[in-house]
C-alpha cells in the first residue's frame, strides 16, 4: 500500500517531465529546417574584393560610437545600426555596375564599382563629401539609396542620417565621370546656417522608401526614424535622449515622415525640392520606431501601398489614397480567425520589425510581403512575417483595403522561412532564374565574448514604466554579445515549395552581423548578384557563378528625361532615361504568371538595383507582359507586349517602345 502510494505521488512530477520533453522535441522539430543539401548544388557565389578609395584602409577604424552621456551604457545597442549598401546604375552606360556603401567603422560613405564591372564603368572609388553642408562629429551617415531626384537621368544618391536631416547628391550635368566634384550636396529638408553649424531638426534616420506616392510622375521619399529628434551620438549632448517606451506598443520614437516632390532643375548646379505632408500617415501610425519600409502597388491604380516595419510594436499596412499634389494613407488591419494567434494579426503584432520586401513567393501574379523579426532560439523566439496575399484579384484587394481590411495571411512557418536568429534586411530574388524567388537575410545584433542574453530576457519582463529610462537598461558595451555570432541566411526555393537555409552549403555563413543587402545584374547578363553590409565589419561582394542558371527576361523601364538629357541626348553620368519609379509588370509564360515590380528603394538599409527581373527556366518562348505605369505627367497607362528572353530597354510614354540597350 506504501509502494502504490508513493507511485501515485509521482505520478504528477513524472507527467511535468514528460510534458517539458515533449514540448522540448517538439519545439525542436518545429524550429528545424529543411534539409538543403541537394538544393545547394545548383547554386554558387563567389565572394570578390570591393575597391575602396585610395587611401581607405589607413583610416582610423572604430567598433563603438560616441554616444550621449545618459546611453554611455548601452552604447554598443546604440552602436547596433548603421551599416548600408546599394547597387545601381552609376555612370549611365545601362548597368547596375555601381555601389554606395556607408560603413560604420569610419562613418564615411564611398561610391565605387562593383567587382564585377566592365572596364568601361569603373572609376576611383571616392567618399561623399556633404561640404559646405554642416555634417559634425555628432552626426553619422546610416543610408544611401541611388535615384533620381531631379528627374534628368542622372543617378543621384539619397544619404540619411542620425542627427540631421538626410542629404541628396545630385548629379552634375558637365559631370563626365563619378568623382567627388561630379554630385552637388542638397538639403532635403531645408534649413538656414548663418554660423556653418547645423540647426534643423535631430532626426535619426534608420530607413527611406523612394517611390511616387502620389502618381504625379515624380520620386517622393519616406524616411523612417528610430529614436526622437534628440543627442544620441553628442557627448556633449543634453539629457533628452529616451529609450522605447514599450516591448510590444511603443509610440514614442521619431516615426516617419512623408516628403512630397514639388520641382527640380538640372545643370552644373543641379536642385530638388521636397515638401513635407505631416497628415499623409495616421498619427498612430507614424509614431513607430521604424527600422523599414517598402511599397508596392497592391491594388492596380498605379500607387504604391506603404509597409511600415518598426521595432518594439505594431507594424503597418498603409492603403494609398492619394492624388497628384496630395499623399494620403488609411491603415488597413488583418482579419484574426479562431486559430490567429493574436501576435499573427497584420497590424497588431508585437513583434520586432527590422527588415520588408515585396515580392511573389509563389508566381501568382500578387505580390506578397516577408517581414524580419527577431527569431532566436532560446533568446527571443519571436517569428518572421510571410505575409502571403488572399485577394482573388486586385480590385478585390482594393475594395478590401478601402474597408480598412487587410486579406494576407502569415505563413512564415509553413514556407520554413519562420526562424533565422536576429533578423534585419530581407531581399527576395530569383538567382537561379528558375522562375521562384530566393530569399537572403542578413542576421545579428551585438558580437561580443560575454553572453548578455539574460539580462535582456530579464529586461524583457520587466514593467513598460521603466523602459523608457536608459538608465534602467541593462549593461550592452564593449566586449558584450548578444546574437553577435549570427550568420547571413540563403533561403532557396525547395521543390514542396518551402525554402531551405544553404548559407552554409554556400560558404556565406560568415558568424559577423549583417545589416543591409543589396541585389542586381551588374554585368547586363541576366545573372543576378548581391552585396552584404556588415556592422563594424568590412562589406562584402558574392558574384553569382552557378553553372546552370535558366533563361531570364530583365527589363529596364524608363521615362524620357528633363533637362539637357531629354530627346535622347546623352553625355557623362546621362542614362537612356529616368527610371520610371512604381511601374509594375506581370509576365506570362506557359508555367504560370509572375509580377515584380521597379523598386525604387526600400527595405532596412539595403537597396536593389532599378532592374525589373523574371526567370524563366528552361522556357526560351515569347513571354507575355502586362506593363502598367504613370507618365511623366502622373497619367495611368497599360500595355500589353511580347517579348522574347534576354535583356530589354523600354521607354514609357502614352505607350512602350524598345529602346536599343547600351
Amino acid at each position: 500500500m506504501a509502494y502504490s502510494q508513493r507511485i501515485r505521488r509521482l505520478v504528477p512530477g513524472l507527467v511535468t517531465v514528460l510534458i517539458v520533453a515533449s514540448l522540448f522535441f517538439a519545439t525542436r522539430a518545429a524550429v528545424a529546417a529543411p534539409d538543403g543539401t541537394k538544393v545547394a548544388a545548383a547554386y554558387r557565389f563567389k565572394e570578390m574584393p570591393i575597391a575602396m578609395p585610395p587611401g581607405y584602409d589607413e583610416l582610423p577604424k572604430r567598433t563603438v560610437r560616441t554616444v550621449n552621456p545618459a546611453y554611455e551604457k548601452i552604447r554598443s545597442w546604440i552602436s547596433s545600426v548603421g551599416a548600408s549598401i546599394a547597387i545601381n546604375d552609376v555612370t549611365g552606360h545601362g548597368r547596375a555596375s555601381g555601389m554606395c556603401i556607408v560603413d560604420t567603422r569610419t562613418d564615411q560613405v564611398t561610391v565605387t564599382y562593383t567587382p564585377t564591372a566592365r572596364q568601361a564603368d569603373r572609376f576611383t572609388p571616392f567618399l561623399l563629401d556633404a561640404a559646405p553642408l554642416p555634417v559634425d562629429r555628432t552626426m553619422a551617415p546610416t543610408g544611401c539609396t541611388f535615384g533620381d531626384f531631379n528627374g534628368d537621368g542622372r543617378m543621384d544618391i539619397l544619404v540619411s542620417y542620425w542627427g540631421r536631416t538626410p542629404v541628396l547628391f545630385l548629379a552634375r550635368s558637365d559631370a563626365r565621370t563619378p568623382s567627388p566634384r561630379a554630385y552637388v550636396p542638397r538639403e532635403l529638408v531645408p534649413s538656414q546656417s548663418q554660423d556653418g553649424r547645423y540647426h534643423g531638426p535631430r532626426w535619426n534616420t534608420d530607413t527611406v522608401h523612394v517611390s511616387d506616392l502620389d502618381g504625379d510622375g515624380h520620386p517622393d521619399i519616406v524616411v523612417g526614424n528610430y529614436f526622437p529628434d534628440s543627442d544620441v551620438l553628442d557627448p556633449n549632448g543634453l539629457n533628452n535622449v529616451v529609450m522605447n517606451d514599450s516591448l510590444s506598443r511603443a509610440q514614442n520614437a521619431g516615426g516617419d515622415h512623408v516628403l512630397r516632390w514639388t520641382s527640380a532643375t538640372s545643370g552644373p548646379r543641379p536642385t530638388a525640392a521636397y515638401v513635407e505632408e505631416p497628415k499623409a500617415i495616421p498619427y498612430d501610425a507614424a509614431t513607430g520606431w521604424t527600422l523599414a519600409a517598402a511599397g508596392a502597388d497592391l491594388t492596380g491604380d498605379g500607387l504604391p501601398e506603404l509597409y511600415i516595419a518598426n521595432d518594439f510594436g505594431h507594424d503597418h499596412l498603409l492603403y494609398n489614397r492619394s492624388r497628384a499634389g496630395h499623399i494620403r494613407f488609411t491603415e488597413a488591419i488583418g482579419e484574426r480567425t479562431g486559430t490567429t494567434p493574436k501576435s499573427f494579426l497584420l497590424g497588431k503584432d508585437s513583434f520586432k520589425g527590422m527588415g520588408v520586401d515585396f515580392g511573389d513567393l509563389d508566381n501568382t501574379g500578387r505580390f506578397d510581403m516577408m517581414v524580419s523579426n527577431i527569431t532566436v532560439a532560446w533568446g527571443l523566439e519571436e517569428s518572421n512575417f510571410v505575409w502571403k496575399n488572399r485577394a482573388a484579384s486586385e480590385a478585390e484587394m482594393n475594395r478590401r483595403l478601402a474597408d480598412g481590411v487587410a486579406p494576407f495571411s502569415q505563413e512564415a512557418r509553413a514556407k520554413g522561412l519562420a526562424w533565422t536568429g536576429w533578423n534585419w534586411d530581407v531581399k527576395m530574388g530569383d538567382f537561379l532564374n528558375s522562375g521562384h524567388q530566393d530569399v537572403v537575410q542578413t542576421d545579428g545584433f551585438v558580437k561580443g565574448k560575454i553572453d548578455r542574453w539574460p539580462w535582456l530576457q530579464e529586461m524583457a519582463m520587466a514593467n513598460d514604466l521603466l523602459l523608457s529610462n536608459p538608465s534602467m537598461w541593462p549593461h550592452e558595451g564593449p566586449g558584450d554579445d548578444i546574437a553577435g555570432h549570427n550568420e547571413l541566411a540563403f533561403y532557396a526555393h525547395t521543390p514542396d515549395g518551402s525554402f531551405a537555409n544553404i548559407s552554409k552549403q554556400l560558404g556565406l555563413a560568415v558568424p559577423h552581423p549583417t545589416r543591409a543587402v543589396a541585389t542586381g545584374d551588374t554585368t547586363g547578363t541576366g545573372v543576378l548578384d548581391f552585396a552584404v553590409a556588415r556592422q563594424w565589419g568590412p562589406p562584402a561582394f558574392y558574384a553569382n557563378t552557378a553553372v546552370h542558371r535558366g533563361n531570364h527576361l530583365t527589363l529596364s523601364l524608363l521615362r524620357p528625361s528633363a533637362g539637357p538629357a531629354a530627346g535622347g541626348s546623352r553625355s557623362g553620368l546621362a542614362a537612356a532615361g529616368s527610371p520610371a519609379y512604381g511601374a509594375t509588370v506581370r509576365a506570362t509564360t506557359p508555367d504560370g504568371t509572375q509580377i515584380a515590380q521597379l523598386d525604387g528603394g526600400g527595405g532596412h538599409s539595403g537597396f536593389r538595383s532599378f532592374d525589373v527581373r523574371f526567370g524563366l527556366g528552361s522556357y526560351d518562348g515569347p513571354v507575355t507582359l502586362h506593363l502598367r505605369w504613370r507618365d511623366a505627367h502622373g497619367e495611368l497607362h497599360q500595355q500589353v507586349r511580347r517579348l522574347a528572353p534576354g535583356t530589354h530597354t523600354l521607354m514609357l510614354t502614352s505607350d512602350a517602345q524598345e529602346v536599343p540597350s547600351s
